[in-house]
């Protein structure tokens, strides 16, 4: 009677050692997965601050570009075509200057949600790191409860044995 009840425990230690086993490298894999998004969202972060940079440096240049042909404009006191050149000259300048200045902001946007979601990842990795070392925790715990179970289970058997 005593032997069939250690069995079933040793039995229920076994399942619950398989299933934290499991939930382990289920959770191992989660982690690599998390990382990886991770590693991909830095990658996005880097990209976007270089194209900020490439924008920035090109709203410089359109900017000079802007200056340069307004002071044309203004020491040019020639009317008609190349007046007219020069306006036109201008107003593309403008327009590019607007845009470059759309484009940095579309960046900023991206790079601060890129960030964001960078942060979120990074705390849900710890989170899952957090999880996966209770449950490594537990299976530790629950190997040392199997291997007593088992070594009562022995000298209960020795006993038996000896009677």
């Amino acid at each position: 009677m005593a032997l069939e009840g250690i069995k079933n425990k040793l039995q229920q230690i076994r399942l619950e050692a398989d299933a934290s086993a499991e939930k382990v490298e289920e959770l191992t894999a989660k982690v690599k997965t998390l990382e990886q998004e991770n590693l991909a969202k830095e990658q996005e972060i880097t990209s976007l601050t270089h194209k900020n940079q490439t924008l920035e440096a090109e709203v410089e240049k359109l900017d000079a570009g802007h200056k340069d042909m307004k002071s044309q404009l203004d020491q040019t006191g020639h009317h008609g075509s190349q007046n007219e050149a020069l306006q036109r000259k201008l107003q593309i300048l403008e327009e590019e200057a607007e845009e470059a200045d759309k484009n940095i902001r579309e960046t900023n946007d991206k790079y601060r949600q890129a960030d964001v979601k960078a942060g979120h990842y990074e705390r849900k990795v710890q989170a899952l790191e957090s999880a996966r070392d209770q449950w490594e925790e537990k299976y530790e715990d629950m190997a040392k409860k199997f291997a007593q179970v088992k070594k009562e289970l022995e000298d209960f058997q020795i006993e038996i044995g000896n009677i």
